[in-house]
């Protein structure tokens, strides 16, 4: 996407915008810059410029799902490039479609900046979001930008289910497996290294500045006979927690099962600390976590990581309960 405005070499007036600035641009030659030349998936009937969008629901149910990211919460413009940003926003309103069992159809974006934010800012930014709808096959359908102190992002994602029920966080049963699909503690090295002020290695640290949910992977578990299902996007044994709670059950994590890369243990050890409390209590990876009855096949890139108990048990690792914070939680 190109951005508009004039040169960088024009001075402005006194009192007159700063050149390059979305107020320079307006409200209106913003969202021109932000859409013009995109394209949309087929489920799209009327695409952004109207007062509302228009969007097929094949299935005669949407479901539907917000995030709103904060600047200096949820992201850093120091540790991460716009178009990171923006990613990440979609990604993890996606990956919560994913976690019904739903495939994403649209997204709609709210932009709030401050009246001085560079227009090239914002057209990176929303060029990772359309590059991240385009990774799920969905479309950016419509939104607004309005002035605030500060950069914030609302982002609303609908999905489709494909004529399934959804799968909800409240039908675990006894008996069933546990299992994620996904990287587990990435985000949580990579938010270690970047707060030591490092910016290496790069694949851990570009897993805290967004993340890569496999969208299909949700859609799958449905289809393969998932009982309940969860985005696993406060950590693991937080998001669990969340699970077993809904469904009644307890659930039994086995670290035996549990995958701790190698470069993940290089990170610990070099900044002495244990890979393993990233996977069990780091968010941001959002990989799903779901339940499946015994006898399942799981589908490709799903692996069993534990077991579903007996009502009322609450989360365990390895049969005892998990000393220490076990996710993140806002105001606390």
């Amino acid at each position: 996407m190109s951005t508009h405005g004039r040169p960088q070499q024009e001075e402005a007036q006194p009192g007159s915008p700063r050149p390059g600035t979305v107020a320079a641009a307006g409200e209106f030659g913003l969202i021109r810059t932000l859409t013009t030349g995109r394209t949309q998936p087929s489920t799209t009937l009327l695409g952004p410029g109207d007062d509302a969008a228009v969007v097929a629901a094949p299935d005669g149910r949407v479901v539907a799902t917000t995030d709103v990211l904060v600047q200096g919460v949820h992201f850093r413009l120091d540790w991460s490039d716009p178009e990171h940003i923006g990613r990440k926003a979609v990604a993890v309103n996606l990956a919560d479609l994913a976690a019904m069992g739903a495939v994403p159809t649209s997204v709609l974006v709210g932009i709030a900046c401050p009246p001085d934010t560079e227009t090239r800012m914002l057209a990176a930014l929303t060029d990772g979001m359309w590059a991240e709808a385009e990774r799920a096959r969905a479309g950016i359908i419509g939104g607004d930008v309005v002035r605030a102190d500060q950069l914030v992002l609302s982002v609303t994602a609908l999905g489709d289910l494909g004529g399934r029920p959804p799968v909800t966080r409240s039908g675990a049963r006894p008996g069933d497996i546990l299992a994620v699909c996904g990287r587990l503690g990435w985000a949580a090295a990579g938010l270690a290294v970047l707060g030591r002020g490092f910016r290496s290695p790069v694949g851990v640290v570009n897993a805290q500045r967004y993340p890569q949910p496999a969208y299909q992977a949700g859609p799958a578990a449905a289809v393969a006979g998932a009982t309940s299902m969860i985005d696993v996007s406060d950590g693991l044994l937080a998001d669990l927690g969340h699970l077993a709670s809904a469904s009644e059950v307890g659930l039994d994590v086995q670290t035996a099962r549990l995958t701790v890369d190698q470069r993940l243990v290089d990170v610990g050890t070099a900044l002495g600390a244990d890979p393993l409390r990233w996977v069990l209590t780091g968010g941001e990876d959002h990989a799903l976590a779901a339940t499946f009855p015994s006898y399942t096949d799981l589908p490709e890139g799903w692996v069993q990581i534990g077991t579903v108990l007996l009502p009322d048990t609450g989360v365990t690792v390895d049969g005892q309960p998990y000393e220490g914070v076990s996710g993140w939680e806002h105001w606390r």
